[in-house]
């Protein structure tokens, strides 16, 4: 089993933690659909920052699908988010994908090396170490490997608790059975993991190669390159179906069942689709299967050696790979007491070998799981896509290629953002460090990977998390409180002055920032800020409201954005509110007081989250408000400055 669970304990491949199947119902059904409108009304397409690349013979994206167009390859240029309103000012901090930038190598240095705050990592430890306790019921992991970097400084690398400590489970007691205190394992920083799920990107890496190399292309039937893969009607399945897991293949199906390989492809060959090719998100481990099966047919060569020759050779990523030697396994987190009725075999304590059912029936070689790997590794990886493809001498992957990992082919289907075999724009797992060009992925047996190419930040948590029992655990909780803190540790500078107003961070709360009462007597009476924000979208908000009374309303404003070589459009916002993600620079905003002429009138931002997830928050600067040639209101002034009541907002110069 590779798929990973959501705060709703549900599999985020469908399945429940028992490894049986559900109904389907779509890797974000827990957060539910996202509009597609601009920023006003918390758009995840809002700061792409492209569209979505051509490759090979030239395809581009319509609305959702692809079209093949004779334009040739695009170029690099516009590639990242916007950067201004972002503080970097250490000298080691990398510019990410933008065209022609410093292209680091890693390192281990300071916070302050990294353009990081200190705080935040220091508490993203903590935070860690808490799911080492009961969490409600049980540890969320026996142990843990932390890493977090910026640029090419790894700021934080940090082993907790243990890789090996229970020899079983006891289900009759609920319980693990501890090893003696002498043969338990404590966590290090280069402990080796099964990654389970995060497998899929490797694979998804070597298919890219592939497109890009003229041998494979996107939008091709799977079945002209393995004829056998149409039965059931699946002949329309293409390859980005598969990269993009909207094939309509159901999430899993118990191929270990088959004792021989032949009997495993038959049972694949003959599977019938759950929902039409391109209609529906659906999570599946078979999508990545067939791509591995497409590959081998492609190159003649195993999927384990087309990771070591094609990725983690060139890379120098020593600690990972398939089938790990025996000598690995002192070094190895161990996973789970693997047995009926909760596992699908039964082959007690897993340590050292694959954990999931049908890569082990594969013989622990497999397209969706199998790949072990440790966090530094896993570092060079995300600094080499950060880079654009390249790491030191070593190019895996053209810019263009990459763009494709971090561009969301999947705007028909809201909530589900998906690059070529990444994850986008996922807070569940993501947290304040996701945005729609963040990408990542997870692993059933604790692990993720979160890259942010805004900020140039990597967050690596690896846990073992199924130690020992998979019923132990739900939701993403640890990654979750992770990447909440990584993000926070990325400064935000004010907009001018020492600093601005800060919404914090906290969920499930409100936070008020309000103006003392105000006369306004001209017809051209207006309200003039910055603005920076970043919620989760829809369910967390930003609002200017107005009371003259005991009630509030919604005050309509306009923002606008700092843009390269022209002035850009003001975006309103009638409805008095932001929302999502406004691409990590501060907006120029106006909102037009006129209704309030002749009265005494006060003004308040309102920040309000939900109890699940978070973004990076909300901050306000150069509050002023003009009546006419009168300035009635500027916080600069002093005077002015102590008369605002601030609930929950803090003056933060970060």
């Amino acid at each position: 089993m590779t798929g990973d669970m959501r705060d709703d304990g549900r599999a985020a491949d469908g399945r429940d933690a028992r490894g049986g199947p559900e109904p389907a119902g779509g890797h974000g059904s827990t957060t539910g659909p996202r509009p597609a409108g601009g920023l006003a009304t918390g758009s995840r397409a809002a700061g792409r920052g492209i569209a979505r690349r051509r490759l090979g013979g030239g395809i581009l994206a319509l609305g959702g699908a692809l079209a093949l167009t004779p334009i040739p390859l695009a170029g690099a240029a516009g590639r990242g988010g916007p950067q201004a309103g972002t503080a970097d000012g250490a000298a080691d901090t990398g510019a990410g994908m933008e065209s022609g930038a410093h292209r680091p190598t890693l390192r281990r240095g300071s916070a302050a090396r990294a353009g990081l705050f200190q705080g935040p990592l220091d508490q993203l430890v903590r935070d860690a170490e808490a799911y080492l306790d009961d969490s409600p019921a049980h540890p969320w992991y026996a142990g843990a490997v932390l890493l977090a970097g910026r640029g090419g400084t790894v700021a934080l690398h940090r082993p907790i608790g243990k890789a090996v400590r229970y020899a079983a489970y006891d289900e009759k007691t609920d319980t693990g059975v501890e090893f003696p205190a002498d043969q338990q394992i404590a966590m290090a920083e280069d402990t080796v993991f099964d990654l389970a799920s995060i497998s899929k990107l490797f694979t998804s890496l070597l298919a890219v190669q592939q497109i890009e190399r003229g041998a494979l292309e996107l939008e091709a039937a799977v079945a002209s390159y393995l004829p056998d893969f149409a039965g059931g009607g699946k002949q329309d399945i293409t390859v980005r179906h598969l990269l993009t897991h909207t094939s309509g293949f159901r999430s899993w199906i118990p191929l270990y069942e088959e004792p021989t390989r032949e009997g495993k492809l038959r049972m694949l060959w003959e599977e019938v689709p759950a929902s039409t090719p391109g209609s529906a998100y659906l999570y599946s481990d078979l999508n990545l299967i067939s791509l591995q099966l497409i590959l081998e047919r492609i190159t003649g060569r195993p999927l384990d050696a087309l990771l070591r020759d094609e990725i983690t050779a060139p890379l120098g990523m020593h600690r990972t790979r398939y089938n790990p030697p025996a000598s690995w396994k002192p070094k190895i987190a161990a996973t789970e007491d693997a047995r009926p009725p909760w596992s699908g075999l039964d082959r007690g304590l897993v340590w050292g070998e694959v954990h999931d059912e049908n890569a082990f029936g594969f013989g622990g070689v497999a397209g969706h799981a199998g790949v072990f790997s440790c966090a530094w590794d896993l570092a060079i990886l995300a600094r080499t896509l950060l880079n654009g493809g390249v790491y030191g001498r070593s190019r895996i992957l053209s810019e263009e290629s990459v763009d494709l990992l971090f561009t969301d082919f999947n705007t028909a289907f809201p909530g589900d953002e998906h690059g070529l075999g990444f994850e986008l724009y996922q807070h569940w797992y993501m947290g304040a460090m996701a945005t729609p060009r963040s990408a990542g992925h997870t692993g059933f047996t604790g692990t993720s990977l979160v890259l942010d190419p805004s900020t140039d930040t990597f967050l690596i948590v690896l846990g073992n998390s199924v130690h020992p029992v998979r019923s132990w655990r739900s939701g993403s909780a640890p990654r979750v409180a992770a990447a909440n803190q990584l993000a926070r540790a990325v400064p935000v500078r004010p907009e001018r002055g020492r600093t601005a107003w800060f919404s914090g961070m906290a969920s499930a709360s409100t936070a008020t920032l309000t103006l003392p009462a105000l006369r306004l007597d001209s017809a051209r009476a207006r309200l003039e800020c910055a603005l920076w924000w970043d919620t989760e979208p829809t369910s967390d908000g930003l609002f200017l409201e107005a009371s003259t009374g005991q009630d509030w309303q919604p005050v309509p404003f306009t923002t606008l954005a700092p843009g390269p070589g022209h002035r850009p459009d003001p975006q309103p916002h009638p409805a008095g509110s932001v929302t999502g993600w406004s691409g990590r620079v501060w907006h120029r905003l106006e909102a037009d007081l006129t209704e309030w002429r002749g009265r005494d009138v006060r003004l308040r931002w309102r920040y309000a989250t939900d109890r699940l997830y978070v973004g990076r928050g909300a901050y306000v600067d150069g509050l002023r408000v003009r009546d006419g040639l009168r300035t009635v209101f500027d916080a600069e002034r002093p005077r002015d400055a102590v008369r605002i009541e601030a609930t929950g907002w803090v003056p933060s110069a970060d």
